[in-house]
Parts: C-alpha cells; structure tokens; sequence
C-alpha cells in the first residue's frame, strides 16, 4: 500500500456514527488503508445510534470493519488507546492525511492544547507536527465560546474544521442523503473522488440539484 494511500480515521464520542461509518466506506472503496482508533465513548454512541457493538479487541475490531465496509485482509487497522508503536504515533510513520469524524469537542479541546494523552490525540498531534492534513467534524450546538476559541486556534496551526452541517441544495430526501453531503465534503478536501453528492454546478454524482 502506497503512503499516499493511507489515512487515519479517529471515531470518538460525539453524535454522529453514520459520517463515521460511511466515511470508513467511501475510503475503503477508493482503496485506502484506514488505520481506526476509536474511544470508548464512541463505542457508546455506535451502540446507540447504530445498534453496533464493536469488538474490544483490535484485531476483531480490525475484523469487522473490514467485514462491514466490505474491505480487504488487513486494509483497515484498529488500534487500541495506548499502541504507543503503532504507525499512526510516530511522525516518521503516520500518514499525512487525519479525519476525526465525529470530534467530541473534548477531543477538539485536547488536541488545541497538544494534550497526547490516548492515542488519538497523539496522532491528531504528529500530523499537526508533520504539517500534514487534519480535519476535525465536531457535532455539537449550540457552540460555547470555548468551542469557538479551540476551534479557531486548531484552523490557525492549519486543520480544516468541518462542522457535520450538511445542505439541502441536492434535495435530500432521506437521513442517507444528509450524511452523504457531508462525508461527499469530506472525500472533496482530502481529494478522493466520490460520487455521493454533485459538487454545486456539477451533476455527475448521485444526486443531482434541481434547476
């Protein structure tokens, strides 16, 4: 698997499981290798929202993803809170391309202050280091001023902060459509293709803007 093929998807508690697992999807189809972490108060809402339990374990975690998003042996990876020596906590190693999605605003609020205490924040940490790409989709209203202070201090040291805030200019028609505007921004800003959502103009993708 080419480096520039490889990307970081952390999952963490915020509402919003859907973007996470399609977003998971849509990077598996396209041929990445996803390296998961995903906290526990995110296993929480996924049971919640989705009726989902995750495995404990990494490996089965890994095992299900895969099964799920129809992926390859070992194309998507999980690792634990604290796998120190995983790929994704070594700037000589992690992929330049991160997406927390959903971002807690705990989360938002521990990587602005370059906490590093799980492994989530420490990977959200070396691709700040790196000067790679970050993306943080917080759900979450109404927005506190502290919020509003860790997000513009994250877009100043060059994340992309991308509210799961989805249009209605494709016409939606299902709970689908909404998260697919998102997760379709999402792919647009780390440059996968994706045919979820037509960019404004375009009607090449699966749903098109009424004229």
């Amino acid at each position: 698997m080419k480096h520039d093929k490889q990307i970081t998807l952390a999952i963490t508690g915020a509402s919003g499981t859907p973007y996470a697992l399609s977003l998971l999807t849509s990077l598996v189809k396209a041929d990445y290798q996803v390296y998961v972490l995903i906290s526990s108060a995110a296993k929480v809402v996924m049971a919640t929202e989705e009726n989902i339990k995750i495995p404990a374990r990494p490996e089965d975690a890994s095992a299900f993803f895969i099964e799920h998003c129809g992926g390859k042996p070992g194309q998507v990876q999980v690792f634990g809170k604290e796998e120190w020596f995983s790929p994704v906590a070594s700037g000589s190693a992690a992929p330049a391309k991160m997406v927390v999605c959903p971002c807690s605003t705990g989360t938002l609020s521990s990587i602005a202050i370059g906490a590093s205490d799980n492994l989530i924040e420490r990977a959200a940490d070396v691709v700040l280091k790196e000067r790679g790409q970050l993306i943080l989709v917080p759900r979450e209203m109404p927005l506190s001023s502290i919020h509003l202070e860790n997000m513009l201090k994250l877009s100043q040291m060059g994340a992309t902060i991308m509210p799961a805030a989805p249009g209605f200019y494709h016409n939606p028609k299902t709970i689908e459509d909404l998260v697919d505007f998102v997760v379709a921004r999402i792919l647009d800003h780390l440059g996968v293709e994706q045919s979820l959502v037509a960019r404004w103009g375009y009607e090449t993708a699966k749903h098109t803007p009424k004229t």
